[in-house]
């Protein structure tokens, strides 16, 4: 019989006759077969003797060198030496048995194989045959014991897991004895999306990472872009060595012309279009001479900057070309900030993130992370940017009349993608906006991408084609209201004016805030009778998301940890990503603008906090506004004014005349002069209980008449109105 027979048997003995039960190995052995029953063949068993109620039973008499003798089972289920054999049975004459007839030996099938005849290895095998038996329910089979441990594979095993320990454990990377250390200071960019800046400085220099604006909410009235107080950068710019640049997008350089313009001007070092775009900021801010600032830089190349600091600029990808991270060497260890960032493996030029820097870095040892946390949220792996073009050639397919395309005007390659469909499909091209027009120009300038001169027609052309012929980039993605796709949409624009076949393309996600001056300009466009397409597929967002801010910590393995660039929630998503990804809790440390924390290799901590917050720009006439022109436009947006003229007689604090009072916001038109009427008593009871000597005093009179109408008012309409006294004493 097979192997498989004799399981068969050993297993269904209700309608097969019994056999002895059966070990593994001892398939070339023959064996006393039993005689048959015929009560058998009708399913009824005989009974055996000797079986127990526990499950253990006497072995049958078995032969040994042609003699029979008995064998007895102990109640443990060990069987008894038998007297006439062998009582120093060894562990290896079982083990020696467990290997005898394998499948596929000579003789494993054949049932009448001669046993050898040797006593030991007949009580070894009986040995094994009951071992562990469970009744009628494991007769036959036998528990295998623990397999016997190698000491080699033993000590391999453990030495690897010490190498695993050794290679994730940053403090063998570092110097535990230094004594240096680093602050870090971040100006703008935390808890908020935009203004990103940073200062890093050691006990005699510092360096900034980059100088960016952000944009300003509703309630900033007049008020067009942000830009960090520089306050702090004040106090200590005699440290200051140098600006380094991560890439060329707004909230990264925007507000460079007006650092400089307050008298901050220090070396700036970046690859070539963020030094670029930096210098036709310049030109607008007439700060021509600023470009001998200027030190271009190579990637993969360290750079001495100052005394204090080696930093070298790694390639990363992003929504922008030539983006980069920075690896800042101090004597207290190596600092690695991310910039804006995500891990796309199909670039449109080809330019991967630069995967094999981080790695050697995080192998000789990070100090402090800085990652990037904007899309610390997002599950899904950031769509390459070359998942775009799909969804460009089915819309550019489609479209029956002009195609207007609006994405931000820094996205080169999204850009390039769309000209690229637009002359497949036999379209000219015409560049509106002039952040739109300056970036694709110093892209073209400086050879990050070529185009033929030939495709690009002007603005006053595009009237005079065909519109099956014409495609439209554009600026103002973001619903913005002075751009050129917002003025298109309200019939402001001088040459473009919608048309009902024309389809419009919003390439780009709403950024936070924005949401209602998009959903405006929509309405308006499709109030002109325009199509708009806003699939899901026609835009991808350049940060990272959760796995890859996971490839990144797992390459670096910094000791110290730091999420920035995001809202608070943004950060405390990226700390619970990075403790997943081996980080102790007190390890990691969210920031905020203003807090300066001190790293050494032994510790991190909050060592102070500086003075920040936001300066507000009118970029109409790239002016700073005062903090408390934009509180006075919120009160009046919000509460109202009210303007108060008197005049009051010297000698006996009186009115000379009625009072003139104006009120805007307050009260409707009808009811101005029941509102002036009541204003002038409350002026009477004030200059009633004026204090002796205070109306000498013009100024602090009209301070006390204010703080008095704002208390009527607020007591009578729950407002605080601006409120402007003009009191003449005679």
């Amino acid at each position: 019989m097979s192997d498989t027979q004799n399981t068969e048997n050993s297993t269904n003995t209700e309608n097969k006759p019994t056999s002895a039960p059966r070990k593994e190995g001892e398939g070339q052995q023959s064996r006393p077969r039993r005689p048959r029953n015929n009560q058998n063949r009708s399913g009824n068993r005989q009974p055996r003797e000797n079986r127990e109620v526990d499950g253990n039973k006497e072995q049958a008499p078995r032969e040994v060198d042609g003699n029979r003798q008995p064998q007895e089972s102990g109640v443990d289920g060990n069987r008894k030496p038998n007297n006439n054999q062998n009582r120093n049975r060894s562990t290896s004459n079982q083990n020696r048995n467990r290997n005898e007839a394998r499948p596929g030996t000579p003789n494993s099938n054949n049932r009448n194989t001669a046993r050898p005849a040797t006593p030991n290895s007949s009580n070894s095998n009986n040995s094994q045959n009951r071992q562990g038996s469970g009744g009628n329910k494991n007769r036959g089979r036998r528990r295998n014991g623990p397999a016997p441990v190698e000491q080699s594979l033993l000590d391999c095993a453990l030495r690897n897991q010490e190498v695993q320990v050794e290679r994730l454990n940053p403090h063998n990377k570092l110097d535990l004895t230094a004594t240096a250390k680093v602050r870090i200071t971040p100006l703008g960019g935390l808890g908020e999306i935009g203004g990103n800046m940073m200062v890093v400085e050691t006990d005699n220099e510092a360096i900034l990472i980059d100088v960016g604006m952000s944009f300003p909410d509703e309630t900033m009235h007049g008020v067009d872009i942000l830009v960090p107080d520089f306050t702090y950068i004040r106090e200590i710019k005699n440290k200051i060595v140098g600006i380094i640049i991560t890439h060329a997008h707004e909230d990264h350089i925007g507000a460079m012309p007006y650092l400089f313009k307050d008298n901050l001007q220090f070396p700036i070092y970046g690859t070539a279009l963020p030094l670029a775009m930096i210098g036709n900021k310049f030109d607008e801010h007439h700060l021509k001479d600023a470009r001998r600032f200027f030190n271009p830089i190579e990637k993969r190349k360290v750079y001495k900057i100052g005394n204090d600091f080696e930093i070298e600029w790694m390639h990363i990808t992003h929504s922008i070309i030539d983006s980069s991270s920075v690896a800042i060497t101090t004597a207290a260890g190596t600092v690695i900030h991310t910039g804006d960032f995500k891990i796309d493996h199909t670039p449109i030029d080809g330019f991967t993130t630069d995967l094999h820097r981080y790695a050697h870095y995080g192998e000789k040892g990070v100090l402090c992370l800085l990652s990037d946390s904007t899309n610390s949220y997002n599950k899904e792996v950031t769509q390459s940017e070359l998942s775009v073009a799909p969804a460009f050639d089915r819309v550019f397919a489609k479209a029956e009349g002009r195609i207007i395309l609006s994405t931000f005007s820094s996205n080169i390659h999204r850009l390039q993608q769309a000209i690229q469909y637009g002359i497949k499909y036999g379209r000219k091209v015409c560049v509106i906006g002039r952040s739109m027009e300056r970036n694709l120009e110093v892209a073209m300038q400086y050879k990050y991408v070529d185009f033929p001169k030939n495709i690009f027609v002007d603005a006053d052309d595009v009237g005079r084609m065909n519109d099956k012929e014409v495609l439209i980039i554009t600026t103002g993605s973001q619903g913005e209201q002075n751009s050129a796709l917002f003025r298109t949409a309200i019939g402001e624009h001088r040459h473009i004016k919608i048309k009902p076949t024309d389809l419009v393309i919003l390439s780009s996600r709403a950024i936070p805030g924005n949401e209602g001056g998009i959903s405006q300009m929509m309405n308006h466009l499709e109030k002109a009778g325009a199509r708009i397409a806003r699939d899901r597929d026609l835009h991808v967002s350049g940060h990272a998301s959760i796995e890859e801010q996971k490839l990144l910590l797992r390459l670096v393995q910094p000791k110290f940890f730091m999420p920035i660039h995001g809202e608070y929630n943004h950060v405390m998503r990226h700390k619970e990503t990075a403790m997943q990804c081996g980080i102790p809790e007190r390890n990691i440390l969210l920031m905020g603008d203003g807090d300066t924390i001190e790293v050494t290799p032994k510790y991190m901590r909050k060592a102070k906090t500086v003075k920040s917050g936001k300066t507000y720009i009118d970029n109409q006439n790239n002016l700073m506004i005062a903090d408390d022109v934009v509180v006075d436009r919120q009160k009046m947006a919000t509460d109202g004014m009210i303007m108060i003229i008197a005049q009051v007689s010297l000698s006996d604090q009186k009115l000379i005349a009625k009072p003139r009072v104006t009120s805007f916001g307050i009260v409707p038109d009808k009811q101005d002069r029941a509102f002036a009427t009541e204003m002038e008593d409350v002026l009477e009871h004030f200059l009633v209980n004026l204090k002796p000597g205070m109306i000498e005093n013009a100024k602090a009179m009209e301070n006390d008449l204010r703080a008095v109408v704002r208390k009527h008012i607020y007591r009578k309409m729950k407002k605080y109105p601006l409120i402007v006294p003009n009191v003449f004493v005679s």
